[in-house]
């Protein structure tokens, strides 16, 4: 389909916000969003009033001196992205109706109900938690959480199923802190699951929170942790309170499997929670992706104008990297700290055990350990699968 300055083009509706630096556009049959500069926004608008391809591009380029003007290039990318309805009264065929996307679930959910979970005074008390959990942990370095925190009881089975069981628990729990907090805003959402390095985890689809202004996007962002506040703060006053009951195990497990989670949310080489404030907060919707080119070009001959590049984002986009980098840290001391020595015990034990130096069922357990292991493995490979075809 031709498109032409004399081309009369009918737009789908939109529906058009200010954002940090550009504008949001939403596109309500299909639910997509897209980050437009002020003038193609001004484009936008003067489309839908019906103004003409060549008036239009005249008095772009008269209001937009230093930018280059195209105005059917722009058109076709429209059309491309699915935002164009009819080019001269003939419908654009782009299957709008079969792209569209589900409302979502959870609307069984009362906005009232997150409301309870998620206003300004309730979310003040989540920031005091977080503030009180880590002067707990100062007063009371014991309860720092340790590699062997999980080994509860003789059979290596039963501990991994423990803690598989406790942290589904709580990923559930997080997701639902994200849920609850989209629904006290009236908007949709959907859950799915999916992996994240070695971890399966629960995912909520928070897509629509682009409809809301920017801080009101953070709140959502961080519901899940702060559901975590509130479980790590119960743990730690009951811990204190009876430090020798025979759940002071399971609480253990609990506290070292949000503080395991709470330093991924800061490894920002990760599109994780804490990064998506980030990005919410500097109004810069493609950090990653810029501090990864910025961080290759140091592993290339050629060298980029970079500065150039990204502009007005250069110094934000340079010290995205130093934080990308120390998130990698952050893997590699968790790695150290916790997974390498969990994986050493575990494995150590596993085949002390199949060599004899325990009984019969801690034999059997070993080999129930192992089969559990390699479906856990199948079950990420299948998840990595999946995640590379989707995307």
């Amino acid at each position: 389909m031709k498109v032409s300055l004399e081309s009369e083009i009918t737009l789908y509706p939109l529906s058009i916000q200010k954002d940090k630096k550009n504008y949001i556009v939403e596109e309500p049959i299909s639910g997509d969003f897209f980050e437009l500069p002020e003038i193609s926004v001004d484009a936008i608008r003067r489309l839908d009033k019906g103004e003409g391809m060549a008036e239009i591009e005249k008095v772009l380029k008269e209001f937009y001196p230093e930018e280059e003007v195209d105005i059917i290039e722009f058109v076709e990318q429209l059309v491309e992205l699915g935002l164009v309805q009819e080019v001269d009264g003939v419908q654009v065929h782009r299957g709008k109706e079969k792209q569209a996307k589900s409302e979502g679930g959870f609307l069984w959910i009362p906005q009232w109900v997150g409301r309870l979970f998620f206003n300004r005074k309730i979310n003040k008390v989540y920031l005091l938690l977080l503030a009180a959990n880590i002067f707990i942990l100062i007063l009371n370095p014991e309860l720092f959480p340790h590699y062997k925190d999980i080994f509860l009881f003789d059979s290596m089975v039963l501990n991994v199923l423990t803690y598989l069981l406790i942290s589904l628990v709580l990923i559930v729990i997080h997701e639902f802190g994200h849920i609850l907090a989209i629904r006290s805003h009236d908007l949709p959402a959907n859950l799915s699951i999916g992996n994240r390095l070695i971890f399966i985890v629960f995912e909520t689809d928070l897509t629509q929170a682009w409809k809301l202004d920017p801080k009101k996007r953070n709140i959502l962002y961080l519901a899940g942790m702060s559901f975590e506040q509130v479980i790590l703060f119960l743990s730690f006053v009951f811990m204190l309170l009876f430090p020798d009951a025979y759940f002071v195990g399971i609480l253990s497990i609990i506290v070292l499997d949000i503080f395991i989670k709470t330093v991924y949310q800061c490894c920002f080489y990760m599109k994780t929670d804490v990064y998506y404030v980030v990005e919410n907060a500097t109004g810069c919707y493609n950090l990653m992706e810029s501090g990864e080119i910025y961080l290759s070009s140091f592993f290339k001959k050629s060298k980029m104008d970079h500065k150039k590049m990204f502009e007005d984002e250069w110094n934000l986009i340079r010290i995205y990297s130093v934080f990308y980098i120390i998130g990698v840290f952050l893997t590699l001391f968790l790695t150290v700290l916790y997974f390498i020595p969990q994986l050493y015990y575990m494995f150590t034990t596993i085949y002390l055990n199949i060599m004899g130096a325990g009984d019969r069922a801690a034999f059997w357990d070993a080999i129930a350990f192992l089969v559990q292991t390699m479906l856990l493995l199948i079950l990420l490979v299948y998840l990595a699968r999946k995640k590379r075809r989707e995307n």
